[in-house]
């Protein structure tokens, strides 16, 4: 199915909202090519950096490396300004990056003392450098991430202090009203019917379709119904890039037929409604034929309004934890995990495909967890000593608290675990779904989310159950996520996603979409690169979460808290006695 990109809003363009007159545009995916969720701006400070110059303090400058997914070679995304004279500068010159919620991103921050004018780093002395992910500086308390500097064996490198902060062009929405003026008549019997699609430029000239609007039918003055866009995806936030907009008679049989175009920007539309805003309709092919030929009609803007919309980072920044619960299929359907051929087989070369999927996803929601302490709860077994069978229990053997310190403690846990209980089943979700339920029932306050990432084969017993706990749990701040592994027939699992048929259980529906499925051999890579593989699994799986999210906090009305304010450290004045 097409993903629609977080804040990106999807549903089906034109679809006649219950209004009159208008007709259905195909299904389009607007958002094929990824726009990032959007751009932060990084700044970097440093205290107590080491001295390298004898007669003066050092003059740094902070060079940052990314890392590219697949073969893990980093290369340089940017450098600061240097600064004469200081170990504790507080560079101006900031770094804008893109952040994807979904998306693991390695940075590397290294630091120099600048002795010449030589663009070579080789030529300057090495201050030390700092590693982390975009999601941990983001996931930090006002997503303010304080480290210290390593890389000089026996020296104290002093302290990096990097903040984030969300580009305010990213979370505006604007929503925009249009009308036509004696468009050219397509239609041998009635009038056209009219409608627009909207593009945004790209980068290389190309265009990106990012709108259309509903089509009004039988006219040539037609007035279309108001819209929202990001600015993001009409502009990619840039303001005088093109945007082209297409007018069409619609056809019923999909050959709709081109009436003209105008080309405009971010910047001309925003002055609102005024002369400046009313564009002739040219179609280049009657220019070209037609001396006399004038334009195919015009289009008006009739309104103009930006909005500033909440973000996913907002809460985050002001302090929303994500809770990540981990819930593993133990049913004798994975096959004897000594075997080779098991879906558990402990393989000591490299994972199976539970450690695989576990790793891929824990990985990343980790830096959004200040405690990194993740419940791991297995399903379907029969546990020692008396071999009864447990639908929710403890991967680390303690009920009381089946809390793992970070993605090794619970894939520790989990291969534990393998060792000591039986394999059995029926294979039942509900157990393990309330559980997360009754955490998530106790916060409903927007400090905390809640993910579930159930691995199974998908041999689901408990169907009915399952639907009804996951029409409760739309309501609560949770959301859940399930990996198929194995050949099975994974069906039940489409249904339980939801995105084709909203899932419902004894009539009632569930009050948003919640649950994200992927089968895990859609992503093994022939090749044996699983890094790129499991990257996009990750991608997948993650990519609706801040939507999910935002759709809870929208209903219940929940704001972000304001975020703390920056620590500064204290400075000591000295009391002068009298």
């Amino acid at each position: 199915l097409p993903r629609v990109r977080a804040g990106e809003g999807g549903g089906e363009p034109g679809s006649s909202g219950g209004f009159p007159n208008m007709a259905s545009v195909g299904y389009f995916n607007v958002l094929s090519s990824s726009i990032p969720a959007t751009k932060v701006e990084l700044s970097v400070s440093c205290r107590n950096l080491l001295d390298r110059d004898t007669f003066s303090k050092s003059d740094p400058i902070c060079v940052l490396y990314t890392q590219a997914i697949g073969n893990k070679e980093w290369r340089e995304f940017g450098r600061t300004e240097v600064i004469d004279n200081t170990l504790n500068p507080d560079f101006v010159r900031k770094f804008i990056m893109d952040y994807f919620f979904e998306e693991r991103e390695n940075l590397r921050f290294d630091f120099y003392d600048v002795d010449s004018k030589s663009p070579n780093l080789s030529k300057h002395d090495f201050l030390g450098q700092m590693f982390c992910t975009l999601g941990e500086i983001v996931g930090s308390q006002g997503s303010r991430l304080e480290k210290s500097i390593v890389g000089i064996p026996g020296k104290k490198c002093g302290t990096v202090i990097v903040t984030a902060e969300e580009l305010g062009c990213c979370r505006d929405s604007v929503l925009m009203q249009f009308c036509a003026n004696k468009l050219d008549k397509k239609d041998f019997f009635g009038k056209s019917d009219p409608f627009l699609v909207f593009h945004r430029s790209n980068e290389d000239g190309s265009f990106t379709i990012c709108h259309k609007t509903e089509v009004v039918k039988n006219t040539l003055n037609p007035v279309w119904q108001a819209f929202k866009i990001s600015v993001r995806a009409l502009c990619n936030g840039d303001y005088d890039r093109t945007i082209k907009v297409e007018v069409y008679d619609w056809d019923r049989d999909g050959s709709h037929d081109f009436i003209g175009e105008f080309t405009t920007s971010y910047r001309e539309l925003s002055r609102g409604q005024s002369q400046f805003n009313v564009y002739e309709v040219i179609n280049p092919k009657k220019k070209g034929k037609k001396k006399k030929y004038v334009n195919s009609g015009t289009v008006t803007l009739l309104s103009f309004l930006i909005e500033t919309e909440v973000s996913f980072l907002d809460y985050i920044k002001g302090g929303t934890q994500i809770n990540f619960t981990v819930a593993i299929d133990f049913t004798a359907s994975n096959g004897n995990p000594s075997q080779p051929t098991s879906l558990h087989y402990m393989n000591p070369y490299q994972l199976n495909a539970y450690g695989m999927a576990l790793k891929a996803v824990g990985e990343i929601i980790q830096d959004y967890d200040s405690d990194k302490m993740f419940p791991a709860l297995g399903f379907g077994a029969r546990l020692p000593p008396d071999g009864r069978v447990s639908h929710e229990f403890a991967l680390n053997g303690n009920p009381q608290n089946p809390y793992c310190h970070g993605i090794d403690g619970v894939m520790e846990a989990y291969y534990r675990s393998l060792k000591s209980v039986q394999l059995y089943g029926p294979t039942n979700f509900a157990p393990v779904i309330n559980h997360v339920a009754r955490y998530a029932a106790s916060v409903k306050d927007g400090s905390q989310y809640f993910v579930l990432l159930i691995i199974t084969d998908g041999v689901i017993s408990d169907m009915a159950q399952t639907k009804e706990s996951i029409v409760n749990a739309s309501k609560l701040p949770m959301s859940i996520i399930i990996v198929g592994v194995g050949p099975a027939e994974f069906d039940a699992m489409e249904e339980l996603d939801g995105d084709v048929v909203r899932i419902s259980s004894r009539g009632k529906f569930a009050e948003r979409d919640i649950v994200q499925f992927v089968p895990f051999r859609d992503y093994i890579d022939r090749s044996g690169n699983h890094v790129l593989s499991m990257a996009r699994l990750a991608k997948d799986v993650l990519a609706e979460i801040p939507e999910q999210f935002l759709s809870y906090m929208r209903v219940r009305g929940i704001k972000p808290s304001p975020a703390p304010p920056p620590y500064t450290p204290p400075i000591h004045v000295l009391q002068t006695q009298i």
